[in-house]
């Protein structure tokens, strides 16, 4: 990543005062963001605990966008150690509205082969025991999630591969696996059973966050291999997976620069209003505590 830190008070005044509409999440190979400019790395504090990283704050195709790195920088945390409500709600509180996420997965389609993309419209859970809510503790909200990504921005990502000369399928079905084992033989060919296209340990949890927390969301899944169920798979070495992440890394930051580039201002869509008739709980009987801890993301509904 081009990091340049903010190298006078103009220039750091500047940064902190112009918008951060763009999120971007980046999983296992891409710990960086290529071609930000005006870069600066911000801490941010929240009621869920500390985000996984610094947030790198900068300008990507003359807009200002915020990056995460999912795992952290070295890759020190594992799908189920990631503290996803920290970075969402982080995000949240930065004014991020867009969220374009990355993330390394498996093939488990024949046709879907390594170094290619596919953008999920759906995904399945098989998380155990993860905390993908931010409600609770006084207020309950059932926001819709029957489509789990936002579909105008999957569609300006889908068309940014296209434009970056990158293949990629427009829609799929993600299985969020807990991990971080693999699968199993039985378990692979059990998706590959019921339909499902690529499997990963990550998204899901952020997807469902973002639509409580009013943000759209939409994934690149990179394919690195094939899942176990293959017959070739035992001849994928490390080496050949690390070599497909490092092609990959290098091929999404192309598509994530041309979708920032082209994406408006405005959001059209749903997602800024998912809470709209989602929270459940008589407002007088929301804990005050509860109200101030999640102010940023139902502030505009209860006071």
């Amino acid at each position: 990543m081009v990091r340049r830190m903010a190298t006078n008070r103009k220039a750091a005044k500047r940064a902190a005062s112009e918008p951060v509409r763009i999120g971007i999440i980046g999983g296992s190979g891409l710990y960086s963001m290529a071609g930000l400019t005006d870069a600066r790395e911000i801490r941010v504090k929240t009621p869920f605990g500390a985000p996984s990283d610094a947030f790198v704050i900068g300008t990507l195709e003359g807009k200002r966008v915020a990056f995460l790195s999912r795992h952290g920088r070295g890759h020190r945390f594992s799908p189920g150690e990631i503290n996803y409500r920290a970075n969402i709600y982080a995000m949240k509180t930065l004014g991020v509205e867009r969220i374009l996420s990355v993330s390394a997965v498996g093939s488990l389609r024949e046709d879907l082969h390594p170094l290619e993309f596919l953008i999920p419209d759906q995904f399945f859970d098989r998380t155990r025991g993860r905390i993908a809510t931010f409600f609770g503790d006084g207020i309950v909200a059932h926001v819709g999630f029957d489509k789990p990504t936002c579909g105008q921005l999957a569609k300006s990502l889908a068309d940014a591969c296209s434009r970056a000369a990158v293949t990629a399928h427009a829609k799929g079905t993600y299985v969020c696996m807990e991990g971080p084992q693999f699968s199993t033989l039985a378990e692979s060919h059990f998706y590959r059973q019921s339909r499902f296209d690529v499997i990963g340990m990550t998204n899901l949890t952020e997807a469902k966050l973002a639509r409580e927390a009013e943000i759209c969301y939409a994934t690149v899944a990179m394919i690195t291999d094939y899942d176990c169920w293959h017959p070739e798979h035992d001849s994928v070495s490390v080496p050949d997976i690390i070599a497909n992440l490092t092609k990959n890394a290098a091929n999404v930051q192309r598509v994530i620069r041309e979708t920032v580039r082209t994406l408006p201002n405005a959001r059209d869509c749903k997602c800024a209003s998912a809470l709209a008739h989602a929270i459940l709980t008589d407002r007088k009987l929301i804990p005050a505590a509860t109200k101030r801890r999640l102010a940023p993301i139902i502030g505009k509904y209860i006071s």
